[in-house]
Parts: C-alpha cells; sequence; structure tokens
C-alpha cells in the first residue's frame, strides 16, 4: 500500500476545474487584505500589549511577519511552479504525496471553519454594541451560546448565512463586495493613524519590554515578545487564502505570488504602525478590551473616530470571514475532486459556476457551531494548525527542489535554501511558545483525520482508478 503516492508537479496534469478564471492581481491582493486585517488588528493587538508583550508588542508582530513572510515566499514559488489546486494542500500532495496532503487538508478545514465561526461571534458582539447605541440592542437570548446562558448567537448564525448566498452568487461579485468593504477597513484605520499620530505620550512606550523575551507567570502562562508573537501569529492568518484562488486567477503563475507577497507586505506594514502608535497614545494596561482601537480614541475623546473605527471593525470582520469562508470551500472542493471526500462535493453549478453543495454544508455547519458555541477558547488552536501548514509548505519548496531541479519556476525564492530553512525554523519556534493543552487538542484532531483516511479517503482517491483522469 503505497501512502506516499503524488500528483505530478505541473500545472497542466491537473484536470480543469471548471470554476471561473476571473481574478487578476489586484483583485487577490485585496483578497489577501480582507481575510488578514480584522480580528488582529483590531482586537488581538490590544490583548497581546496588555497580557503578553507591553509596548514591545510590535516587536512580536514584527517576529510573526517575519514568519509569515518566510512561509509566504514559499507558498509565492509553490503556487507559482506547481498550481493545480493551490493552497497548503495541493502543494503538499506534489511534495509530500497523498497521506501528507490529506493530513494537512483536514488540518485546514479545522483552521478555516474555526477560524470563520470564531470571528462570526467577534462580529455578533461589535454588531449588537451598534444596535444597543441606537437604542434597539439584542436580548442577551438572541446573543449568547446556550453555555453562555443564551438560546443562540443570532446575528453570528445571519452573517455566515449572508455570506452563503453571496459565495454562491459568484466569486466576481464576492470579489467585488470584498475590494469595496476592504477600502472601508483602509479608510477607519487611516482615521486612527492620522488622530493618534498626534496624540502619542512617549511615555506609555516605558518600560518597552514589561515581560521580556520569553518568561512564565506564576500560573505557568507564557508571557513575553515571542509568546506575544505567537499570539498575535493569528493577525497573519489568511494570506494563504489567497493561494486558494488559484483555479480562478487569470494568470495563477503570476498573479498569484503577487497578491500574496503584496497583501502581507501590506498588513504587515499597517499592524507595526497601528500597534506602535496605539501603545503611545495609551498606556498598554488599559488595553485588554475587545476594541482597544476604538477604545483608545474613546479615551482621548475622539468619540466621532471612535464611532468610525467600530464601523470599520464591523466591515472588517466581515471580509475576514468572506474570504477564509471562500478558502475553506475551495480546500474542501479539491479534496473532494481528488476523491479524499465524496466526489458528489465537487459539482459545480453551470449558470455561477461555484461549488454550491459544499459552500451550502459548509456554512450550515459553521452557523450553527457560531451560534451554539463560544469559539474564542480555539484561536490558538487555529495557530498551531496554520502554522503546522507553513512549516510543510516551506518543506515542500526543498523537496520539489530535490526532486524535480528542472520544473518550471516563474517565481523562485533567492537565496537557495535559504528562505525556505528559516521559515521551517521560526514557525516551528512559534509553535513551541503555544501552550501544552493546544497541542493535545491540534494532536486529537489528527487522529481523527488518520482514521478517517484509512476508512475512507484511501479507498476512494482517484489516484486509485488512473483510467478517470
Amino acid at each position: 500500500m503505497d501512502l506516499f503516492r503524488r500528483k505530478p508537479a505541473n500545472p497542466a496534469a491537473y484536470c480543469d476545474s471548471g470554476l471561473k478564471r476571473c481574478l487578476g492581481a489586484f483583485d487577490l491582493t485585496f483578497l489577501g487584505i480582507g481575510a488578514i486585517i480584522g480580528t488582529g488588528i483590531f482586537v488581538l493587538t490590544g490583548i497581546a500589549a496588555a497580557e503578553y508583550s507591553g509596548p514591545a508588542v510590535v516587536l512580536s508582530f514584527v517576529l510573526a511577519g517575519l514568519a509569515s513572510t518566510f512561509a509566504a515566499l514559499a507558498y509565492a514559488e509553490l503556487a507559482a511552479s506547481v498550481g493545480g489546486s493551490g493552497s497548503a494542500y495541493g502543494y503538499s500532495y506534489a511534495a509530500f504525496g497523498e497521506m501528507i496532503a490529506w493530513m494537512v487538508g483536514w488540518d485546514l478545514i479545522l483552521e478555516y471553519a474555526v477560524s470563520v465561526a470564531a470571528v462570526a461571534n467577534g462580529w455578533s458582539g461589535y454588531f449588537n454594541n451598534a444596535l444597543s447605541a441606537i437604542g434597539i440592542g439584542l436580548p442577551n437570548l438572541l446573543t449568547k451560546a446556550p453555555v453562555a446562558g443564551g438560546l443562540i448567537n443570532l446575528p453570528a448564525t445571519v452573517i455566515i448565512l449572508m455570506l452563503m448566498i453571496l459565495l454562491i452568487i459568484g466569486v466576481r461579485e464576492s470579489a467585488r463586495v470584498n475590494v469595496a468593504m476592504v477600502f472601508v477597513k483602509l479608510l477607519t484605520i487611516a482615521v486612527f493613524i492620522g488622530v493618534a499620530g498626534f496624540n502619542i505620550h512617549p511615555e506609555n512606550w516605558s518600560p518597552f519590554v514589561p515581560f521580556g523575551w520569553f518568561e512564565h507567570t506564576a500560573e505557568g502562562q507564557p508571557i513575553g515578545i515571542l509568546a506575544g508573537a505567537s499570539i498575535v501569529f493569528f493577525a497573519y492568518v489568511g494570506f494563504d487564502a489567497v493561494s486558494t484562488a488559484v483555479e480562478e486567477a487569470r494568470n495563477p503563475q503570476r498573479d498569484v505570488p503577487i497578491g500574496i507577497i503584496a497583501s502581507l507586505f501590506i498588513c504587515t506594514l499597517i499592524y507595526i504602525v497601528v500597534s506602535g502608535l496605539l501603545t503611545g497614545i495609551v498606556s498598554y494596561t488599559q488595553l485588554n478590551v475587545s476594541s482597544p482601537v476604538a477604545y483608545s480614541l474613546q479615551l482621548l475623546g475622539y468619540n466621532w473616530a471612535s464611532a468610525l473605527v467600530a464601523t470599520g471593525v464591523i466591515t472588517g470582520l466581515t471580509t475576514v470571514m468572506l474570504v477564509l469562508y471562500y478558502a475553506l470551500t475551495r480546500i474542501i472542493f479539491a479534496m473532494s475532486r481528488d476523491g479524499l471526500l465524496s466526489q458528489k462535493l465537487a459539482h459545480v453549478h453551470p449558470k455561477t459556476q461555484t461549488p454550491i453543495r459544499i459552500i451550502v454544508i459548509s456554512g450550515v455547519i459553521i452557523s450553527l457551531v457560531a451560534g451554539l458555541l463560544p469559539l474564542g477558547v480555539l484561536a490558538e488552536l487555529v495557530n498551531i494548525g496554520t502554522l503546522a501548514a507553513f512549516v510543510l509548505v516551506s518543506l515542500g519548496v526543498i523537496v520539489l527542489r530535490l526532486r524535480q531541479p528542472d520544473l518550471p519556476r516563474p517565481f523562485k525564492n533567492p537565496f537557495g535554501y535559504t528562505l525556505p530553512i528559516l521559515g521551517i525554523l521560526s514557525c516551528g519556534a512559534l509553535m513551541m511558545f503555544l501552550p501544552v493543552v493546544t497541542w493535545l487538542r491540534f494532536l486529537g484532531w489528527l487522529a481523527i483525520g488518520f482514521v478517517i483516511y484509512f476508512a475512507y479517503s484511501y479507498r476512494h482517491s482517484r489516484l486509485n482508478a488512473p483510467q478517470t483522469h
């Protein structure tokens, strides 16, 4: 039994997906920005500063951004050379074979699904706060999960179902909506930078490193710049979603690398500037709140700017959900087409040219999870799954260079194997700074994946039926 059967690392070797090629480099860049700028800048910046890094949260973002950059360059090289079904799943299939690809895909399903549900919970809180401000706030019964004393988190459920309808209509239309919302997000960030730039108090940056580089609290909780980096890494989850659009890109070998690298560079720069300003206008000890950017402006007395930023938060989290939901459906589509999941899911609607079955099934499940479960504690689980995928993608660059040195590479990482190795080491190091319980949950999910692979996926794989290619 060959568990490491590989697809050929050649875009032409893949069957036509039937998906519509309509996205350019501009669309893909904004797709990445739409996925990246959201929870990280509007929520995690304050939490990481208050609990982990202090003003040195800037360095935490720099370190997490460096690790993500190394991984992004690996994604860009594989997107340009391998193409195919895109994402860490498709690249792992070409580099390591079917079983590893299945485990990576299984990992990505958890990452994206939990991310969408968790962000929906955050979106619900901001949305209900906005309703309360105009006197029509929803009761706790309709905004909290059953275990939190409510009946269902209705706004979280409804927003996912609305995004489901948008994705069914078509990726071109979804991309246009995403671009509009990204512009709103960037405008609100520009307002914050403009106001904060004239209200900096340098004494708030002292001490700059109150928790050291890596320490532990009395309860054993990791703190410091490195622990902060492993937490704010969640802010970078999403740039890899660009690679899942490879089959809908007009010129994937050129546009996908541009979209990945450009979106990550823009967002990293924004994170560094905003986190520096945020800890400069307010003491980091005051930032452990759900909306630190809006809250800090409120403390300065700029209520109009605070309200505008709160609007940007709602818009920003919407784009995060839209892009991550989109990426989830394309990964499931690729796995279904390969036979690792039911091939019935891979049906593409002839009119909308979208995989409606996957979109609907995913949307219903995620909406129920978001409505019935509080998922904030799973942010660390999302991080470890993403970091594991990044390690494998970086390793995949090295493996394919050794196995297929003559493979055309329109984009290739400079400096030989240095950058992929740095990607492996940096992402692997961030995994080490996550709590033990996170590792246990992650390994449990992978164990379930192994059972499914041997019970179903291996026997139904398209590689077991070469005559169907």
